[in-house]
């Protein structure tokens, strides 16, 4: 039978086509439900104009692809994009998860 973990929602149509990245911070990995100092990845929230500025959080494993701006936001682009949903505390959640990262005004 098909899991809801299993779907994947079409990330432009339900996102929109446009990505503000707002905060970078890093992601962990876990043993035995505990967090090591270990970074895996980093994610990426970023604001959905096209969404009346509600954010996201886009999972990307590796080393940092971009640095934080301190001039606001900056517009990004990410590749292979997946957006889906799990549930959490019998709530449904949204995950996103990319495997890269770039600036919206430059080629990837």
């Amino acid at each position: 039978m098909l899991k809801l973990g299993d779907l994947i929602i079409d990330a432009k149509g339900s996102l929109g086509a446009k990505y503000w990245l707002t905060e970078i911070s890093p992601t962990y990995q876990y043993n035995d439900n505990k967090r090591t100092d270990t970074i895996i990845g980093y994610r990426y929230t970023v604001c959905l104009p096209e969404k009346g500025l509600e954010k996201i959080a886009v999972k990307i494993d590796g080393k940092q692809q971009l640095e934080q701006s301190t001039n606001g936001y900056v517009e990004v682009n990410f590749q292979n994009l997946e957006v889906s949903i799990y549930w959490l505390n019998q709530q449904p959640q949204i995950a996103a998860k990319a495997s890269g990262i770039s600036l919206a005004n430059q080629k990837t």
